[in-house]
């Protein structure tokens, strides 16, 4: 599913999460879609790019997601992400198509402990990332667990992030190394 160039202005990344063992959303992705679901049925300037590839389970975060919003969403907004595995490249393909389609802003949807480096990297790429505001769910324990990975993943992706940009600028220029 595909939108047409710059028919929208602004692009919701939708950020994958786990796929259950029967096919069905984890309570994480679930919730995230349901948010990108509300933001894109407040403006129909807004096109969902839904992300994430086959996990442990099948199918794909990003078809999964697509199902949740059948009905809710039109399937000429919504771009699905089937490839992406990681944080990085997600956020690396959402950048390419916004440039390439022309969107004017980015809005993330995922959880408040994943918005800082979400929000480093789309800088990193170019784009100021607006968040969507989830509210915090789940144990005290998990949501503690899940803030500390994300200490550890900021530096790693930022060293990551740098040579992301670096290999794009010289694959986009041309020039040698």
């Amino acid at each position: 599913m595909t939108t047409s160039p710059a028919a929208h202005l602004t692009l919701a990344v939708v950020f994958g999460a786990a796929v259950r063992s029967d096919g069905t959303a984890s309570p994480t992705l679930a919730r995230r879609t349901g948010y990108a679901a509300a933001v894109a049925e407040s403006d129909p300037g807004v096109d969902l790019f839904l992300s994430g590839s086959v996990g442990r389970y099948p199918p794909s975060e990003a078809a999964v997601m697509a199902d949740l919003l059948t009905g809710k969403v039109s399937a000429e907004r919504l771009i699905l992400d089937e490839v992406s595995k990681d944080t990085l490249q997600t956020v690396r393909a959402a950048a390419a198509h916004a440039r390439k389609n022309g969107y004017g802003a980015i809005v993330s949807c995922t959880d408040a402990y994943h918005q800082p480096r979400v929000g480093m990297l789309f800088w990193m790429m170019g784009f100021a990332a607006r968040p969507v505001r989830l509210p915090a769910r789940g144990p005290r324990e998990l949501r503690s667990r899940m803030w500390l990975r994300e200490c550890a993943a900021i530096p790693y992706d930022f060293i990551a992030g740098i040579g992301a940009v670096w290999r794009d600028r010289y694959r986009e220029t041309g020039e040698q190394r």
